[in-house]
């Protein structure tokens, strides 16, 4: 009786979901919100199904946030459609990189002065706070790869980049909570910026190669012998597993290995298919014989992109329901209060003050307008990047001190999927207005 309830549940808001997806674009909601209040509902205040416990399951919850991070962030990849060479590359390494080292120091020290926390917890909670959300920020994400907006593109590449950059601030965070005893010597600090650069150049590197070499043995197959023809969501969690634990094994950080290998694919395509749009170039499929499309030399890395993008969507639209679910249950099982004066000073001080001041700066001369400062300024959106950094965490270091932190990051996550999801909407369509306005007038002034 209990997998058949489990059944009916599950597949209740799968069908659910999939009727109401087109709604929810018209209104200001989002699928994260009724994902994490069902979570909640399944919990020991409701139906009492599940009841997670976030020190007992650290180390599920840290894998079940892992694989959900790894779909998003090859997803992501794939979807900035843009040579590597191009100047807007410079805003989300921009944000992804300068903010981020800009967001940690500034929330340690709002923890550390406005909420009374000693500076190592401070300094763990501005880690696992500072990377924002590649799985809960596709209302805000490029929509496919033809999309070339600039708050789109910086906010899509951001949320890639910085859940790998983030892990060295946890790490010292962790060393620094135990007093290890070569903690801050010179040796130190020499060792931790060495395995940071090596972590962050050497993911990248690997990342790239391997979806690079795979891409075109792949293309190659296909298109000189008419090999390795369907099964791309094969090919796409084979890609990202060997990019992750290839990363892994050289001690480089894996997340940003599987967002640059999904870059790799889609720069592959890009430069095989030229200024076409992958659409145009794909052309129509007969249904009778796709592999005719796939196997076709002018139409192939488009194709293989595409249908590995389209799986890769499917995969991190199953995991934000999955990992909001977990998030709602462990809102349910929570001993310690979250709606404290403390949780509400560190969602408007993150939210209001530390996001605008960090993308301010990190943006200093940019191209970016004023405006479209002001959006991303605003879409800092907190998710499953701060659970998998919580959870590991408490599975590498179960102090008091860190289990007290799971509140306030279980709040700033909470409050953003609400605060987020509901403004996104609204927000994006008014911000498309302007921007339409204003290329009305550039080209009413070039004419």
């Amino acid at each position: 009786m209990y997998e058949t309830i489990w059944a009916l549940v599950v597949g209740g808001m799968f069908v659910g979901m999939g009727i109401a997806s087109s709604l929810f674009k018209r209104l200001p909601l989002t699928g994260a919100m009724l994902y994490l209040i069902a979570g909640y509902a399944l919990g020991p205040p409701g139906a009492g199904l599940i009841a997670l416990d976030l020190e007992a399951h650290a180390h599920v919850i840290r894998l079940c946030s892992e694989v959900a991070l790894l779909a998003s962030l090859f997803a992501i990849g794939l979807r900035l459609r843009v040579p590597l060479s191009d100047s807007l590359w410079m805003l989300p390494l921009r944000l992804g990189v300068v903010a981020m080292i800009l967001t940690v120091p500034m929330i340690a020290a709002l923890g550390a002065w406005g909420l009374g926390l000693a500076w190592s917890s401070a300094w763990l909670l501005g880690a696992m706070l500072a990377p924002t959300d590649p799985v809960l920020a596709h209302d805000v994400q490029v929509k496919d790869a033809n999309d070339l907006d600039r708050v789109r593109f910086a906010l899509s590449g951001e949320g890639g980049l910085n859940d790998g950059i983030a892990q060295p601030f946890t790490l010292i965070a962790l060393a620094w909570s135990v007093a290890a005893p070569d903690f801050g010597s010179p040796r130190h600090v020499a060792e931790l910026i060495g395995s940071t650069l090596w972590g962050v150049l050497g993911a990248v590197a690997v990342g790239a190669l391997l979806g690079f070499a795979t891409t075109h043995a792949v293309a190659w197959l296909r298109t000189r012998y008419a090999q390795a023809l369907g099964l791309e969501g094969f090919f796409a969690l084979g890609l990202i597993e060997l990019s992750y634990g290839v990363a892994q094994l050289l001690h480089t950080f894996g997340f940003l290995a599987v967002f640059a290998a999904g870059v790799a694919m889609r720069s592959v395509e890009h430069r095989a298919t030229g200024e076409r749009t992958p659409q145009d170039a794909i052309g129509a499929i007969d249904s009778a014989d796709v592999a005719a499309t796939a196997a076709h030399p002018d139409k192939a890395h488009a194709y293989m992109a595409e249908s590995v993008l389209r799986f890769t969507i499917e995969l991190e639209r199953i995991a934000e329901m999955a990992m909001m679910i977990i998030v709602g249950n462990l809102l349910a099982t929570q001993q310690m209060p979250m709606v404290t004066w403390r949780s509400a000073v560190l969602v408007i001080g993150l939210f209001c003050i530390v996001r605008p001041i960090a993308v301010e700066l990190s943006l200093l001369g940019s191209c970016a307008f004023a405006s479209e400062r002001r959006m991303m300024s605003w879409f800092g959106i907190r998710g499953i990047g701060t659970l998998y950094y919580l959870a590991y965490a408490i599975e590498h270091r179960p102090t008091p001190e860190i289990k007290a932190l799971a509140p306030l990051a279980l709040a700033v996550l909470t409050a953003s999927v609400f605060v987020h999801g509901v403004s996104a909407t609204p927000l994006m369509k008014q911000y498309q207005r302007r921007r339409a306005r204003r290329v009305a007038h550039s080209h009413e002034g070039n004419g």
